[in-house]
């Protein structure tokens, strides 16, 4: 999906042309949640201008109320009409970022963070951060009142069809309104688990794929709610079953090309910069933790058995570790970071990883030795023989990584940082406090 280039002038004829009435402005919050003001179309030239503000106090981990002022600045290769309409006429969306009164970009917004992050790897002398991400959802029925269930809307497993799948349709409506929208849908398909689908499209550049990834989960809602169905990013919504994850594939590029192929680099043809790049990710690996599996749900995906990954290390050959090295190569040489879940706050989630990597090529930070074997049949001796640490298994304990890596807080940057800490520690505490059915279930009657 690639991004086009609108003047201010091409807007205008284009929102004339599509009888848009209506202006959704996106943006995202801390958490990931995609906040929007919505505007009349009266207002487009105002939003052109630069000129439409919005109370940012009220927006999570933004400002305190005596801040409040902030602007909303156009990124306008965002420009998109929605294929659904009213009876009123059309409205389009355009992803923006925030800005103070000061005319300066705000440090508490997640996508200008990432455009920071982005900015000091090309001083770095690369051009392009690629990422293909495969987003897993849940389908879920919705009761008489229109709110979420438990029950699944099928039985069906990996790559099954109708009429086993039966959100099959709703699936190919989701792809095709996508198509309409100008994605490049590469695969659509259930997953493993009853429920579970999983829809792929095509990389871009870090920035945009991030707005895609945000774009798509409105677009999975929407079309769920027309079928009358629920569709949930929410890592692991059920036990017993497989959770949802977000696979990350990403690749580094210079003026020479992919800088991770190296058509000599032995058996792999990974070229230098790939293994510092992998060195970095895998020595930040705990501490982004937290980052990509931010909420206190993320840790039940993230156990034995599910095919999640739970152990720091990486292969070109199986399935079991945190990275996995595709076998594609060329201008398609990637890194696969399997962790990620759709929890994650896109844009922080791939500043993490990018600052990670670039700390790799900093320090010229070498990988451990790959591990082709399945790590899950391992012991715990065979696995620290191999130099194999766990992620944390807790949102708290992630926390504490975080709060330990320096070159994390970089990535984040000061205000986001302390926001996200404080924010998720309260959240972890809260949910600390709570005493769950299971408990009651085991110890009730038992003491």
């Amino acid at each position: 999906m690639a991004k086009p280039e609108y003047s201010k002038d091409d807007i205008r004829q284009m929102a004339k042309d599509e009888n848009v009435k209506f202006l959704r402005l996106m943006f995202t919050d801390l958490f990931g949640t995609i906040k929007n003001v919505e505007v009349p179309i009266s207002q487009l030239d105002k939003l052109l201008e630069n000129k439409l503000m919005f109370d940012g106090s009220s927006i999570d981990g933004f400002v305190r109320i005596e801040e409040s002022d902030m602007y909303l600045y156009p990124d306008l290769s965002t420009w998109m009409i929605f294929p659904w309409s009213t009876e009123r006429g059309k409205i389009a969306r355009v992803i923006c970022e925030v800005y103070t009164t000061d005319g300066k970009p705000f440090a508490g917004d997640p996508r200008n963070n990432l455009i920071r992050v982005l900015n000091d790897m090309r001083k770095a002398g690369f051009t392009d951060f690629n990422i293909g991400p495969e987003p897993e959802f849940f389908l879920f029925k919705m009761d008489e009142n229109g709110k979420p269930t438990t029950e699944l809307n099928d039985k069906g497993s990996y790559f099954d069809m109708a009429p086993m799948d039966l959100g099959e349709n709703c699936r190919r409506e989701i792809v095709l309104t996508m198509e309409e929208m100008g994605f490049d849908v590469e695969a659509a398909h259930h997953e493993v688990a009853p429920g579970q689908h999983e829809i792929d499209f095509k990389y871009a550049d870090a920035l945009t794929a991030a707005d895609n990834i945000q774009t798509f989960k409105l677009v999975v809602k929407t079309i769920a709610r027309k079928y009358g169905l629920y569709a949930t990013f929410m890592p692991k919504p059920l036990a017993g079953i497989n959770g949802s994850g977000m696979h990350l594939n990403m690749s580094l590029f210079h003026g020479q090309g992919n800088a991770f192929f190296d058509k000599d680099g032995g058996d792999m043809q990974l070229s230098e910069d790939a293994y510092h790049f992998l060195g970095g990710l895998l020595k930040h690996a705990r501490s982004f933790t937290a980052i990509c599996n931010p909420i206190v749900n993320s840790y039940k995906r993230l156990v034995p058995g599910y095919e999640a990954p739970v152990y720091v290390a990486w292969s070109g050959s199986n399935r079991s570790p945190l990275i996995r090295v595709p076998n594609s190569r060329g201008l398609s040489t990637r890194l696969e970071l399997r962790s990620v879940d759709p929890a994650a706050n896109p844009y922080l989630a791939i500043a993490a990883v990018l600052e990670a990597g670039l700390d790799g090529l900093r320090n010229k930070l070498a990988p451990q030795e790959a591990v082709d074997r399945n790590i899950y049949r391992m012991d715990a001796e065979e696995r620290q023989e191999n130099h194999i640490t766990n992620l944390p298994d807790t949102l708290h304990n992630a926390l504490k990584d975080l709060a330990a890596d320096d070159v994390m807080r970089g990535a984040m940057g000061e205000h986001l940082f302390q926001s996200f800490i404080e924010a998720k520690n309260l959240e972890y505490n809260s949910y600390r406090t709570q005493v769950s059915q299971w408990e009651r279930d085991q110890y009730l009657e038992l003491y």
